[in-house]
């Protein structure tokens, strides 16, 4: 067996503990755990591990708080994958968004995956992402749709449809040594979907047979009821077309497949011309046009150039932005910063997406500006059906339990709040809470001959911030650099010294960004300069280091500035040693008495133009 990372028992706080003891891993157990997905919204990856094999279930990412600043994107910790190189690891991803995708060039960089299963839609997302990375030759690639099956060394998995926002989603079941698993991926029930139908049948089956395990989606197990069908707000959305008499802009989400090809239907049956603006959703139409799931055709297509020729009621513009992204194409729109659109009143705008819990004065700043530029203004209220989720509301989370009647269930994909509510919904329906596990990422569930316990160990599971494209991982100093930066500004004091003589060549010069306006500040930075001069000499008196130096740069300027201003500037200290250096310092100094100089003379001017205004309106 493997060394594994034997933490000391630890459970992420606020999570709830099952009545099991927590038991060690033998020889012949299943270990199922989770590298993201839980207690967050995104970064789905969840593990099933037995003996020489991992099975991995998406690899996706999450988008980053505004607190990360200068951050891209949140992915797992692969720590445990990379440690376990002498074991098969094989990839499924049960459909192509991002939060279930968007990790895999950065797993496949740090990870040897011997094969990756994906339905259709997924692969052509998938091949696009790793033909731009170069990564297209780094993995086997398998289609996979509700009639596959995949046979491992320990592990069988069979498929099931399921009803979501984008085409090709999967259910999975797992066929372990130790109990049958269901991973239900994203999903919903709606009884009259847009695109291909639950398999109900298939799932009660599974029920019927026993499933030992349930794993299923969390995302909306506050929301009480069925949520509405997309064929509502496909009519709802044709109906608002018809009526618009002016030019029809509709911005959603462009991983909503299905309702990106209901707006272009509606468009198209309404005799208007389609164009399409932002990268992803050119990307999504794209793909879904070859595949067949968008089935508009070209002709029905206009090109930037030709837009202005067409009569404003005959246009149907489709973009990004639903979520009032700064660099989206709607924001542009509205900013009038657009290269080929400007608003003319009579446009009218639609939003066909719920706000994401904090984009909401995002969304509002982009809709007031619209409505500053004459624009009509339409977004979803308890008036119109212009959205529905891709996730089970409580009541479709309960048909999906009673359908696979497990033994034991793990919620997943969700903020802990949903997963505590969904653990509540599946108390409802008869389950036992003790047979209930709301794990964090890196918990271990152990089955063991069709039981399921909370294992002893605990695996790292830490977040790793991308800044680009590097996976490395942006540290944590780095972020706290980047938000000093950004509230308190920088501070950077140049110091000439001469080594051989272990002496100081002359006062130092401080040179400020974003702290303080230094036109204004000269007795602050004067003050300063001397400080830091008098430590420097009495450091130097006796023999001492570079680091030492900088060190008493650090500890002697810190607590002054933050007396004088209350705020703490990164400082940095910069050495030079050489009698070169006291003639930098010197044009340094000089340029900004330069700069001092020509403000002077600039503020003089501007008094006695003052000075003559004033005598002028006098007289």
């Amino acid at each position: 067996m493997n060394n594994y990372r034997n933490h000391a028992p630890k459970t992420t706080q606020g999570y709830s503990k099952n009545n099991y003891n927590r038991i060690d891993v033998k020889h012949t157990d299943t270990m199922v755990y989770a590298l993201g997905g839980l207690g967050e919204v995104g970064k789905n990856m969840y593990c099933f591990e037995h003996e020489n094999e991992i099975l991995i279930v998406d690899s996706g990412v999450r988008f980053p708080e505004e607190n990360l600043l200068g951050v891209d994107y949140v992915i797992p910790d692969y720590t445990h994958l990379v440690e376990n190189k002498g074991k098969r690891k094989i990839l499924v991803i049960t459909h192509g968004h991002e939060d279930h995708i968007g990790g895999i060039p950065f797993l496949l960089k740090s990870v040897a995956i011997s094969d990756l299963y994906a339905p259709r839609f997924a692969i052509a997302l998938i091949n696009r992402k790793l033909e731009e990375r170069k990564l297209l030759n780094t993995v086997r690639i398998h289609e996979i749709n509700a009639t596959s099956s995949i046979k491992t060394e320990h592990f069988t998995c069979g498929f099931f449809n399921t009803v979501h926002s984008i085409p090709d989603s999967l259910g999975i079941l797992i066929n372990t040594p130790n109990g049958r698993v269901v991973h239900t991926g994203d999903f919903k029930f709606d009884l009259t979907p847009v695109g291909t139908n639950a398999d109900y049948q298939i799932m009660a089956y599974i029920g019927q047979i026993g499933v030992t395990l349930l794993m299923s989606d969390s995302t909306n197990s506050g929301v009480e009821d069925f949520s509405i069908s997309e064929k509502k707000v496909a009519n709802e959305i044709l109906d608002i077309t018809r009526k618009t008499e002016g030019r029809l802009i509709v911005a959603t989400f462009a991983s909503n497949v299905h309702r990106v090809g209901q707006i272009l239907e509606a468009a198209v049956k309404c005799g208007r011309k389609v164009i399409i603006f932002g990268r992803s959703m050119e990307n999504v139409v794209t793909i879904g046009r070859k595949i067949g799931t968008i089935k508009i055709g070209e002709q029905h297509f206009l090109s930037p150039d030709q837009l202005n020729r067409y009569p404003a009621n005959k246009v149907c513009i489709v973009c990004t932005g639903s979520q009032g992204e700064p660099l989206a194409a709607l924001s542009r729109i509205a900013a009038g910063t657009h290269r080929y659109i400007k608003l003319i009143p009579g446009d009218t705008v639609v939003f066909s997406s719920s706000p994401i819990p904090g984009n909401s004065a995002s969304i509002n700043q982009v809709v007031n500006k619209l409505f500053r530029a004459g624009a009509n203004v339409l977004t979803k209220s308890v008036l119109t059906n212009l959205h529905t989720t891709g996730h089970a509301s409580q009541e479709e989370q309960k048909l999906m339990l009673q359908l696979i009647k497990p033994k034991y269930f793990m919620p997943i994909h969700g903020e802990y709040k949903m997963l505590k509510q969904h653990m509540e919904t599946a108390m409802e329906t008869g389950l036992p809470q003790e047979n209930i596990f709301t794990c964090a990422n890196g918990d271990v569930l152990i089955m063991r001959q069709n039981k399921v316990f909370q294992s002893s160990i605990r695996f790292q599971a830490d977040d790793i911030y991308v800044d680009g494209n590097d996976i490395s991982g942006v540290s944590t100093a780095v972020l706290k650099d980047r938000k000093v930066l950004a509230d308190n500004g920088l501070v950077a004091v140049i110091v000439a010294i001469d080594s051989g003589e272990n002496r100081i060549l002359c006062k130092p010069v401080i040179v400020s960004r974003g702290f303080v306006f230094i036109k204004d500040s000269q007795g602050l930075l004067k003050e300063a300069e001397m400080l830091v001069y008098h430590a420097l000499q009495n450091k130097m008196a006796q023999r001492t280091t570079f680091s030492e130096l900088k060190n008493t740069v650090r500890s002697t300027l810190e607590p002054f500035l933050y007396h004088k201003t209350h705020r703490n500037p990164i400082v940095i200290p910069v050495i030079l040693n050489s009698k070169k250096a006291m003639v930098q310092m010197q044009s340094i100094k000089a340029a900004r008495s330069a700069t001092l100089k020509e403000a002077k003379a600039a503020q003089q001017k501007r008094n006695a133009q003052r000075r003559k205004n004033k005598e002028t309106s006098n007289e």
